[in-house]
């Protein structure tokens, strides 16, 4: 439920179990008291049997129970139970863990257990500036001014960034002259590479150039050749004298002379 400051804050806070532990089940809140409770339970047992149920807490702040309600059952049959009791603002410091305890023969079933507080959220004025009573815990005047320093105006930090400022200046010095003999070191390199490279390429060029202007076409061809085996054979080394071929010889030779007179004629 909303609220300011100035009201006090009622609620409720339930528990389902037999044993419980308080911290669990309460808000833990400054000037909390708890103004009832309300409990309910079933009761399990025989008419003849006895049996007494105790609905309690501890005492946190010393002995025995803050609060305890007992339930006789001896001699009546079991049935269900609803109670409200009233315990007069008691402080939350005051409660102990709680239970059920049951004596005798019996049990029960589907048990709740409900405390009723309240509390003023500016019980302590301090715990919220937005409490009425609340008080600043300092003197604002009393509070040092301090003086803002830029600490890149110190000498030392000055004289160390001019350091630095030197270094890298000298860094970047040897950098770019290392960046330098490697390009030269390269362009030398590359140089000599290309230099014989043009120096071949040209040989290869003038050679080509040579040939197309000085050798017959026919002499860069590439024909296709083999090997040809001896087939004549010289009976005692000596070469006969071929008669059918001198008679051939003869008779062109006497053609050709006639050939001639007759253009004189």
């Amino acid at each position: 439920m909303p609220y300011s400051y100035s009201e006090e804050v009622y609620g409720q806070a339930r528990t389902t179990a037999y044993n419980w532990v308080m911290q669990n089940v309460l808000p833990q809140q400054a000037g909390l008291t708890v103004g009832t409770v309300v409990y309910r339970y079933e009761a399990i047992k025989n008419i003849d049997d006895d049996m007494v149920v105790y609905v309690q807490n501890e005492n946190a702040s010393g002995d025995g129970y803050i609060f305890r309600e007992k339930d006789d059952w001896s001699g009546i049959p079991g049935n269900k139970i609803y109670k409200v009791i009233g315990v007069g603002d008691i402080p939350i410091e005051a409660w102990g863990d709680g239970s059920i305890q049951i004596e005798g023969t019996g049990s029960i079933q589907d048990p709740s257990v409900v405390y009723s507080y309240r509390y003023d959220p500016c019980f302590d004025p301090q715990s919220d500036p937005s409490c009425p009573d609340y008080k600043i815990p300092y003197d604002p005047n009393l509070i040092p001014v301090v003086e803002f320093k830029d600490p890149l105006q110190d000498q030392y930090i000055q004289e160390e960034i001019a350091k630095q400022a030197k270094i890298d200046e000298e860094e970047a010095y040897e950098r770019k002259m290392r960046i330098k003999k490697i390009g030269i070191n390269l362009e030398k390199m590359l140089g000599g590479i290309n230099s014989k490279a043009m120096d071949d390429q040209a040989s290869a060029q003038e050679t080509a150039l040579f040939a197309m202007n000085y050798i017959p076409t026919n002499y860069l061809g590439t024909l296709n050749g083999g090997v040809y085996a001896d087939s004549v054979t010289l009976v005692d080394g000596n070469i006969p004298n071929n008669k059918k071929a001198r008679k051939a010889v003869f008779a062109q030779q006497l053609l050709h002379e006639q050939m001639v007179e007759a253009q004189y004629d």
